[in-house]
């Protein structure tokens, strides 16, 4: 098929991946109210268009932290990317560095980040969950500090996974799980071989270097079930703040109060996320809940925003309603799906072209100018 928007993307991943997977990528949490929201909220949006105001000269550059980017994206964490795409973590990495954005490789990935940060060009961002194991906790973090990880997202929207009803009826979790997936693989004979066979091996790679065993990825919703704290509180993030030096950011947050908590906190960013509509439908849609975030915290923190974002579109409009970067999770992991890094590098690239072609439109000639004063109100 011919891709000409990041969005087509979709279509090619979900002629290419077993169900199960593409169906884990996907979908949300209960009935997906959210992440329809998180899409349509987004598109409600209007922009200011605006003319002869001299924006020839279009910058999307910027920095977060003292860390100079080519533009205001990231790649999002993503659970079991390695399953998406041949050594998957990898190959975002990589395709990270070459358009000059960071990536974030997620707790639960299938690459070690020993092996992601080796091989990445630039150093990566780490993600990682609040586990009832301690001891991972701080020995992942040094790990990640060994390795020469910048930045920490903290995810604290999943005490608990959400309901995700799709990945039962297709196989990611629930009985027979394994024997269905199977028998999906053997329909995608082309990631089969690419992934099935030459992708392995598939565990959770850093979970497995921590307790010194793989960990499959049999029962992977299982295991989150069985290892999430829900009994967090702020008071028990202590150690990881006093413990990590570098930059650390909250992921995760759609209430504003909980962002004055992050300040209080001293964290130096949140993300404005609802997980995707992974986790609790009904929630606030990420393109309602950042304006008020970005308003409780001012300048006392740096503020990101995932969840909804499909194209560069969708970029500059989560950076009107008070975003300083957006994260990309899901326009990423198709086009990975789909052509490996060469996917996700071409669909960045299409995504920075339409947000040149927008702030042209909106007489915007850089990043530091995309405010609320290109929004159309009322």
């Amino acid at each position: 098929m011919i891709i000409s928007s990041a969005s087509d993307y979709r279509a090619a991943a979900r002629r290419r991946l077993p169900r199960f997977l593409f169906d884990y990528i996907d979908g949300g949490a209960g009935a997906e109210e959210t992440l329809r929201a998180n899409v349509e909220d987004l598109a409600r949006v209007r922009l200011r268009q605006r003319v002869l105001k001299g924006a020839a000269e279009v910058d999307l550059s910027t920095q977060w932290f003292g860390q100079a980017s080519a533009l205001p994206l990231l790649l999002a964490p993503v659970g079991l990317t390695g399953m998406f795409a041949r050594r998957g973590e990898v190959q975002m990495a990589c395709a990270a560095a070459r358009l000059g954005v960071p990536s974030i490789l997620s707790t639960v990935s299938v690459c070690s980040l020993e092996e992601v940060a080796a091989q990445s060009p630039q150093p990566i961002w780490f993600q990682l969950y609040v586990l009832k194991d301690r001891g991972f906790m701080r020995a992942v973090l040094e790990r990640a500090r060994a390795a020469g990880v910048t930045t920490l997202v903290f995810t604290v929207d999943l005490p608990t996974p959400g309901p995700r009803y799709r990945d039962a009826r297709s196989g990611m979790s629930g009985r027979f799980a394994p024997a269905r997936r199977l028998l999906q693989a053997m329909t995608k004979p082309r990631w089969a071989y690419d992934v099935g066979l030459m992708g392995r091996p598939h565990d959770l790679g850093n979970i497995s270097a921590y307790l010194g065993r793989r960990v499959s990825l049999v029962d992977y919703i299982g295991w989150l079930v069985d290892n999430m704290d829900p009994a967090i509180g702020w008071s028990d993030l202590e150690w990881v703040r006093d413990f990590w030096k570098g930059p650390m950011i909250i992921k995760g947050v759609l209430d504003a109060e909980d962002a004055r908590d992050a300040v209080r906190f001293k964290a130096d960013g949140v993300v404005v996320s609802n997980h995707g509509g992974r986790q609790l439908d009904g929630a606030l849609s990420t393109a309602r809940a950042l304006p008020r975030v970005a308003d409780a915290v001012g300048d006392d923190l740096v503020v990101f925003a995932d969840s909804g974002v499909r194209s560069g579109l969708d970029a500059l409009r989560m950076l009107a309603l008070g975003a300083k970067g957006v994260l990309l999770g899901r326009a990423a992991t198709y086009a990975l799906a789909a052509e490996g890094q060469a996917g996700v590098e071409k669909a960045l690239a299409i995504i920075a072209n339409e947000m040149r072609v927008c702030m042209t439109l909106t007489g915007v000639g850089s990043v530091r100018e995309i405010d609320g004063r290109i929004l159309e109100r009322g």
